[in-house]
This record gives C-alpha cells, structure tokens and sequence, in this order.
C-alpha cells in the first residue's frame, strides 16, 4: 500500500513540509511517483512512526545542543559546497555542511560532548570533537575540527554508517542515530535537557 505525502504526514503528526524534508534529503526509500505526486510505502511510514526517541537519560552530561537542519543544499562558500544533510552527501562533504556557522553558546555545545543533528525530528547524524570552535564578524560559530562519528542514509531500516575514529565517538553515534529528537528553538541550535 501507498500513502501520499499528506497522508504519511498525517500519520506521523506532522506537517507536510515536515514530511517533505526527509524525502528532499533522500532518507526514505521506495517512494514512487504517481503523475506529480510522490508515494511513500506504507512499511516505510510505519517505521518512521515507530522510532523510540533519543535515550539522552544515557549520556554523562546535564545538557545537550542539538543541530537542528534542512535538506541540503548547495552554497558559494570558500569553506564549503552544501548545507544541511542529504543520505547521498559524501562524509566529508557532510561533515562540512553540518559543522557551522550558527548563533549559539560554544562553550555549552562543547560542554555537551556530543551534537546530534536532527532533520524534522529525527537524528541523521551525529558531530564530535566539539572542543574548538571559531567566530565569524557576524557573531556566529563554527566547529572547524568537529568529527562525523556517523550518519543515516535510510531512515526507515535506519541504516547507519559509523566513521572510523575513536570508540567512544562510535558509540554515541549507535547509541542515537535514527532516534526521535524533537526540539523548539528559534535557530539552527536548539538545547535539550538530557533528565526525564
């Protein structure tokens, strides 16, 4: 059975442009078309719903910034060529377009050892190595030495990629990537509690 987008945005209680995102960033497969409209396969949505959420209860730490991003897309940048996440980017690439320029409290991203990034509420990848970070002229922040521990490239499996690099980076990216993390900010970094 196939849903369309409104439908599959209705059964996960979201917005269709919420829904939509996730399809722009190539992290729900099967989709099919039927004239202008994209179908999603049933299976998929009902893995999507079924997502546990984030178990932030685990980390060592009182609080954590999450990423919050879009689909990716292209940028004239002398550091860069994209921002946001797609499961088609490669690592670096990625790595790249995730890990600044954004209005934030370095000093409480880096507290939090670990920053996950989120499309529409889901955990798509996972950044480390947040020790050192820079500012730019206009006040924002960029994490030039953070590390891709890992990423998703089908969400509905979820099917994971772990970059090689220390343990400890591994293990936070298993422990939440394809997850539920739902945040409220008005910017890019949003900052969750990790208690219950």
């Amino acid at each position: 059975m196939l849903l369309t987008t409104g439908q599959a945005a209705e059964a996960l209680g979201c917005a269709i442009t919420t829904f939509r995102r996730l399809i722009r960033a190539e992290l729900v497969p099967g989709l099919s078309r039927r004239g202008v409209r994209v179908m999603i396969p049933l299976e998929s949505v009902q893995a999507l719903a079924a997502r546990e959420a984030a178990p932030l209860h685990r980390l060592p730490v009182r609080e954590i910034a999450v990423l919050r991003v879009d689909a990716a897309k292209a940028v004239q940048g002398s550091d860069r060529d994209w921002i946001g996440f797609s499961a088609a980017l490669p690592p670096e690439d990625l790595r790249k377009a995730l890990r600044g320029w954004w209005r934030c409290d370095p000093v409480s991203v880096a507290a939090g050892g670990v920053l996950p990034v989120t499309l529409s509420g889901y955990v798509v990848a996972v950044l480390t190595g947040l020790e050192t970070w820079e500012k730019d002229d206009r006040g924002r922040h960029a994490f030039l030495g953070a590390r891709l521990a890992g990423h998703v490239t089908d969400l509905a499996a979820p099917t994971t990629h772990l970059a090689p690099g220390p343990a400890a980076d591994r293990a936070l990216a298993e422990l939440l990537l394809g997850t539920r993390l739902p945040s409220d900010s008005g910017g890019a970094i949003a900052y969750r509690s990790t208690t219950r």
